[in-house]
This record gives structure tokens, C-alpha cells and sequence, in this order.
């Protein structure tokens, strides 16, 4: 589907029609090699290193914005030059705040329903990792890192009123974000109605919906679409489902829910099976994470909700994405293992 979605524009932008493919390729065989690593070792060895994982997060999110080092696209500064390829830290910060969270639920379960001590600083991380996403700005990755964490700890036990304040007290900070921000308030206006401005602000929302539409039930047939020729945009990232859509119809994008809906049912079944509560945590983070994403990409796509610049999960043309993915399913993979052992 990459091939499929960016063979035209990588010819017209690169002189190549497979330079996306390529490049996407070499990102795969590259998380191949971290998802091995991860389903062999120990998951146990994730909680023992998460705080240097954090730190080292931590500063690549802030290196971001020093010029010479971020590298912008789309009116955004999101990814690190590496020389021969770039990086994304907000990528991994979803998976370490994942991996905080649960060694946080572990150490702090007896005193979980506890402000101070077992709720605060889980907040105070957040907000650590929240803030520097917000101004790349990253406002779809923001909501996802906070919609995860809330999620784990109300599964984790946390009282509810501690959930729902916070979460209320974070309605300012995400209306602000999107008040202060013409680009962001246009995209709401054209969620609401496309229509209103079909050659502008609801020109995505519109050609994603012809593209669904063209493609019925069965579909044009792979590499027949016509909306991935420089109708719709980023056709190979954000809007790929678009072109699952038009080129395999409506029956290849129900393939592609299913496929996830089986990964996340699989995924909750490994963290309720899971040995201990560190590796349940765990577990639940990660599926929650992929889960969450895949849902949001989709819902952009179909028009259930606001544009925003998330891929989807394995699919979507994005290194950093594909390799942080494929580490978090090796590690669910780990978990499984040493649950498959002790029973």
C-alpha cells in the first residue's frame, strides 16, 4: 500500500517511483531486527532502565526544537536530522510513557487511591512529556499520550474524581491549543462541514470521502486509485486507509479493522494473562497505544473525526512509527512467551 499510495509522487518529488517503498522497506527490515530482540529478551529488563529511557526521551523531544538539529515539515518541528535518515522522538515517548506508567501502577499499588503520592507524579510526567509535543507542534500525538495514560491508571485503580478533574483541568490547555492556532480551528470548522470550504480547509476531509466512495465494495484494484494523484494529501501517510479504500473497497478496509480489532483482543488477552502486574500493565499500555492510533487514523480518514498527522500503525509510510510499533508487539510477544512457560 505504499507502493501503491506514493509510486506517482515519489517520480514527480524524487525521480523515483519506489523511493517511499525503498525507504519503507529498510525502516521494516529494521524493525524486524528490534521486534526480535525485544520478543528475546527478558520484558522485566524494560522496568529496570526506564528512567535513563525516559531522560534520554526527554532530551531528544527538547533537541527537536534547536536549530540544526529539528528538522520541520508541514509547519511542524518533529523530527531529528541523523544525517542519512530522521527520527522522530514523539514516537518513542508514546511507548516510554507506556513503559513509565506501568512501572509507576506496580511500585505505587498500595497507595494508588492516594493523591500526593499515588497520582500526583504520574501527572507531573505527563505534563513533562505532554508540553514539549504540544509546541512542535503535535497536538494528535499530545491527546494520544494523554488519553493512554488516563486509561492505564483508571485501570490501574486510581479514584475516578482524580481522573475526571485533571481531565477537566486539561480542557483549558487542549481549547487553547486549538484557539490559539488559525490552522487548528479551521480544521474543527471542516470537520463540521467540509462542504463549507471544499477547495480549502474541507479539501482532505472531501477527497477521502471520494475515495471511499469510488471504491464500493469491491474496490478500483490495488494501484488503480485516482485520488492518491495529488487529490488527496499525503496519500502514503496520514490518508493511507483512504487508498485501502478506494483500491480494495469497502470489504479490504473491513479486512484492515478486523486485523486490529484481532491484535488488540489478542493484545488484552496477553496482559490478562500476564505472570505479574508490571507485565499486565504493560501489556494493556501497549495495546491501548496501537489501539488508540489506529482508531484515530481511521476516524480522520472516514470523517468521524478532526484531521490530524498520525499514521497508521504498520501500515502508514513513517520509520519511527513502523520500529517503535514493532518493538512494542515484540515485547507483548515476550510477555506471551514467559506466560505460555510458567503455565
Amino acid at each position: 500500500m505504499v507502493f501503491s499510495s506514493s509510486a506517482v509522487y515519489g517520480l514527480e518529488a524524487h525521480n523515483d517511483s519506489s523511493y517511499f517503498l525503498k525507504r519503507q522497506l529498510i525502516w521494516m527490515l529494521l524493525g524486524c531486527g528490534v521486534l526480535w530482540i525485544a520478543r528475546k529478551a527478558n520484558y522485566h529488563q524494560w522496568e529496570q532502565y526506564t528512567y535513563p529511557v525516559m531522560l534520554a526521551t526527554f532530551i531528544l523531544l527538547l533537541a527537536v526544537m534547536m536549530p540544526g538539529l529539528g528538522v520541520e515539515g508541514g509547519g511542524a518541528r518533529r523530527w531529528l536530522d541523523l544525517g542519512l535518515f530522521s527520527f522522530q522522538p514523539s514516537e518513542l515517548a508514546k511507548f516510554v510513557l507506556v513503559l513509565f506508567m506501568a512501572k509507576s501502577l506496580v511500585k505505587r499499588a498500595d497507595k494508588l487511591r492516594d493523591f500526593a503520592y499515588g497520582y500526583l507524579p504520574n501527572l507531573i510526567v505527563l505534563g513533562f512529556f505532554f508540553l514539549p509535543i504540544l509546541f512542535q507542534p503535535d497536538l494528535g500525538t499530545a491527546i494520544i499520550i494523554c488519553a493512554v495514560t488516563f486509561t492505564m491508571m483508571f485501570i490501574g485503580g486510581i479514584r475516578k474524581k482524580f481522573l475526571i478533574f485533571s481531565a477537566l483541568a486539561f480542557v483549558p490547555f487542549v481549547a487553547t491549543a486549538i484557539f490559539s492556532a488559525d490552522y487548528r480551528m479551521r480544521r474543527i470548522q471542516a470537520f463540521i462541514d467540509p462542504w463549507q470550504d471544499p477547495q480549502n480547509t474541507g479539501f482532505q476531509a472531501i477527497q477521502s470521502f471520494y475515495a471511499f466512495g469510488r471504491g464500493g465494495t469491491w474496490g478500483l484494484g490495488l494501484g488503480d486509485s485516482n485520488q492518491k494523484l495529488f487529490y488527496l494529501p499525503e496519500a502514503h501517510t496520514d490518508f493511507i486507509f483512504s487508498v485501502i479504500g478506494e483500491e480494495l473497497g469497502f470489504l479490504g478496509a473491513m479486512a484492515v479493522i478486523f486485523l486490529f480489532f484481532v491484535l488488540v483482543w489478542r493484545g488484552l488477552i496477553i496482559a490478562y494473562r500476564a505472570k505479574d502486574a508490571f507485565g499486565t500493565h504493560l501489556a494493556i499500555g501497549i495495546t491501548l497505544l496501537i489501539g488508540f492510533q489506529a482508531f484515530i487514523n481511521m476516524g480522520v480518514a472516514t470523517g468521524l473525526l478532526p484531521t490530524k498527522g498520525l499514521t497508521l500503525p504498520f501500515i502508514s509510510m513513517g520509520g519511527s512509527s513502523m520500529v517503535i510499533s514493532m518493538l512494542c508487539v515484540g515485547i507483548l510477544l515476550n510477555i506471551s512467551d514467559q506466560t505460555a512457560r510458567r503455565s
